[in-house]
């Protein structure tokens, strides 16, 4: 395994909206034996899609595997877009191609209004379980690890990062031109990013693979850490 392409080709994992290198930890530790791996902690002051690509691209090395989860998805396929050449291999986990639908904007300031009003705490509280499949929820520690990263991520990060979800560029047509192994996974209980979704991302890229992992929601990396690791270490062993 040593020789293989995908134990040389570092591994980049992309965190979401208000989320940071804690959401792939159980990946890190799970995939680090057999691979070059290493989960970026976040995008800094980036405040669109675009300039989150860039700070990945300005660290990254010259040629990478990258890996995003829901935002970082996005993220990720810009990157892509912008340097098709350095990328050896693409996985889109929970994530979207579709640009803003009717009222995403509304939900999203109604959701930042009460982060102003009543501070990130409430934020939190109205945002994050819906993410988390139902029975997970109940997972010792889980909850509490996800609502102490979201809130260490704070509320102007927040409202950077929804404004540059709401200004998201248009990827559904780059689907076809990808031409490195890829990667698409969701959880069967994402209500945010459905596996129908991922049925039709996949579909829209020449060979990729489609993983759906069971019992899990929209926080599929660390709701389901084993069956995540899992399939991605299947994955990069082809790459």
């Amino acid at each position: 395994m040593s020789d293989s392409t995908s134990s040389a080709t570092p591994v980049l994992l992309l965190p979401g909206l208000i989320c940071d290198a804690r959401i792939w930890a159980p990946q890190v530790e799970g995939l680090r034996a057999r691979f070059v791996v290493e989960a970026v902690d976040g995008y800094g002051e980036a405040d669109s899609i675009g300039a989150m690509a860039e700070t990945v691209l300005a660290s990254a090395p010259e040629r990478f595997i990258v890996v995003g989860h829901s935002m970082g998805g996005r993220v990720a396929l810009e990157v892509i877009r912008r340097a098709p050449e350095r990328v050896a291999g693409l996985g889109l986990v929970s994530t979207g191609i579709h640009l803003p639908k009717p009222g995403e904007a509304e939900g999203r300031f109604a959701l930042l209004a009460r982060g102003v009003e009543q501070g990130m705490d409430a934020l939190i509280d109205a945002w994050l379980p819906p993410m988390v499949h139902e029975p997970n929820r109940l997972t010792p520690g889980l909850m509490d690890m996800l609502w102490a990263m979201c809130s260490d991520a704070g509320l102007d990060t927040f409202e950077r990062q929804m404004r540059a979800l709401l200004a998201r560029p248009e990827v559904e047509s780059l689907l076809a031109s990808i031409a490195c192994p890829t990667l698409v996974a969701t959880g069967a209980h994402d209500a945010w990013a459905s596996p129908a979704q991922h049925e039709t991302i996949s579909a829209g890229i020449k060979g990729s693979v489609l993983s759906i992992i069971p019992d899990a929601g929209h926080m599929v990396p660390v709701e389901r850490p084993d069956a995540m690791t899992q399939a991605l270490a299947r994955w990069l062993e082809t790459v």
